[in-house]
């Protein structure tokens, strides 16, 4: 059978504000994710919905920020909507050049103070038998709370992705001290795009100055053709995060 590329995109888009929230650039990111080609785009603090910004900002998308961001490149999509207050609410989005037979939004939430969760979509690849399963996380910023929706993470893939189908996890992992990925690992089996192509994890955070590594891209019943951290211009006057970009291939 031949080999299906996929280029994957993850990104932090802090709700379409640079850094500081001094500017709405939602309109410059939709250019910036558009560049790449990616044909699966994981995205997080996507806003669904914000009656007070929709009012104040004349730029404001009359559709949720995942909807404007997908426009006529990606016609399918998913929205797990974590974070619900009054104006609005916000969560994680994945985009897909192709089919999504399902999707599932699994609230990881430790704490009343950080609303959580494991986007979970299974896209239909044209030409392959088997699907590919996306999920997209966006985990606390709390070391004992990310152990746990770690294990959430890893109970949900044990349990819903049969093992010869492909696996991507993407997202803002806010991993500073990098103990997910050995945990993820020997539970899963899975490999990071960045350890694997250089050894390390991406320094995504902040994106004017990388010093953190935060974002990932996690694989599994796929190859690593190659992984490409996006800074520069225009991303370091975009979101407060680095985007990461990913080639995988898989039978």
């Amino acid at each position: 059978m031949k080999k299906k590329y996929l280029r994957v995109l993850s990104y932090n888009i802090h709700k379409g504000f640079s850094t500081g929230n001094r500017r709405f650039v939602l309109g410059k990111i939709r250019e910036a994710i558009r560049v790449v080609h990616a044909d699966l785009v994981f995205l997080q603090e996507v806003l669904g919905k914000h009656s007070g910004h929709s009012k104040a900002i004349k730029e404001w998308p009359t559709e949720p920020q995942f909807e404007y961001l997908a426009d006529e490149i990606w016609p399918h999509h998913a929205y797990g909507k974590n974070a619900v207050y009054t104006a609005g609410h916000h969560g994680n989005a994945i985009l897909s050049k192709y089919p999504i037979r399902l999707s599932e939004n699994i609230d990881v939430s430790m704490t009343r103070l950080e609303h959580r969760g494991l986007l979970h979509a299974v896209i239909d690849v044209p030409g392959h038998a088997v699907p590919v399963h996306a999920i997209c996380v966006h985990f606390a910023l709390f070391e004992s709370a990310r152990k746990r929706q770690i294990l959430k993470l890893c109970e949900r893939i044990e349990s819903h992705v049969p093992h010869i189908e492909p696996v991507i996890i993407a997202g803002d992992f806010n991993d500073w001290r990098a103990r997910a990925s050995d945990v993820l690992k020997n539970e899963l089996n899975v490999s990071e795009a960045f350890q694997k192509a250089e050894g390390d994890h991406a320094r995504t955070f902040p994106a004017w100055l990388p010093t953190l590594q935060l974002d990932r891209i996690y694989f599994r019943g796929m190859d690593l053709r190659s992984a490409q951290c996006l800074t520069g211009d225009p991303w370091n006057a975009l979101s407060d995060h680095a985007a990461l970009s990913a080639e995988l291939s898989y039978q």
